[in-house]
């Protein structure tokens, strides 16, 4: 049996604009991503077998260990696509530290990871352009948390361009109870007036498109106001300060930047 370790990094967008909308259903975007120091870890172990099959578990009830998940689907199209005539068990476990359903990738991070990891089981049969495209089949933040550092994205996400890294410190919170989908966070964004000009006050254009639906978002905003929704939510941050512990709320403090993405360990 062979196996291996693999460090998922959370990321965080400084910015988010919003374009047009794309034939596909997708909205095309621009958004300055960068990866953090708050890690899921996967432990991935593969071994031959009478059938192929891919087995799911996981330290977290909030997340499915089934095939809907992301993890499962990049694994799946991982074995398409190498196309090895030898069946294969595949064990993923998921050790969730990442908050679900936040804006910070999880779900990208653990599916990137999952091709990341598999590759090296399988002594790298796809070269780093070869993992980007299938990156960019599966979802929209993969490719950033594949490559990591701070990245400029472009598209639906999957096109990079790298930023000159910049080192911060940085602290997280988010509602326990709200969780907020892209799909979610992207229809609310495209039934508003995107002529408003109170859009012109959130550097992210999904905090501008949601918050008013939800009063955790609008007690972070009023107490924090220097506070920034990542992604569709519904976790902000703070750049160089850190959050008070608020009830009902997860407060992850003393976060820093990281110049990369997913990765193995030890």
């Amino acid at each position: 049996m062979n196996s291996i370790k693999i460090q998922c990094p959370a990321k965080i967008n400084l910015d988010l604009k919003v374009l047009n909308k794309r034939p596909d259903g997708f909205h095309n975007i621009e958004s300055t991503m960068q990866t953090i120091n708050l890690y899921d870890y996967l432990t991935i172990e593969i071994e031959p077998a009478s059938e192929t099959k891919i087995i799911l578990s996981g330290n977290s009830n909030e997340i499915p260990y089934n095939e809907s998940n992301l993890v499962y689907k990049s694994a799946k199209l991982f074995l398409q696509t190498i196309k090895k005539n030898i069946c294969h068990k595949i064990k993923i476990h998921i050790d969730k530290h990442i908050p679900v359903s936040a804006g910070l990738a999880g779900g990208s991070t653990d599916a990137a990871g999952t091709l990341y990891g598999l590759n090296k089981l399988f002594d790298e049969p796809l070269t780093n352009d070869n993992l980007h495209k299938l990156c960019s089949q599966l979802g929209s933040d993969l490719n950033v948390c594949l490559q990591g550092g701070r990245i400029l994205a472009k598209g639906r996400g999957e096109i990079l361009n790298s930023q000159p890294y910049e080192e911060f410190n940085l602290s997280i919170i988010k509602p326990i109870n709200l969780g907020i989908s892209a799909k979610e966070a992207y229809i609310k964004f495209s039934l508003k007036n995107s002529s408003d000009k109170s859009r012109e006050n959130f550097v992210n254009d999904l905090e501008w498109a949601i918050i008013d639906d939800y009063k955790e978002l609008q007690f972070i905003k009023n107490k924090y106001p220097n506070a920034i929704m990542t992604g569709s939510g519904s976790a902000y941050y703070l750049i160089g300060q850190d959050f008070n512990l608020e009830k009902n709320y997860i407060v992850i403090n003393e976060l820093t930047s990281i110049p990369f993405g997913v990765t193995a360990i030890d």
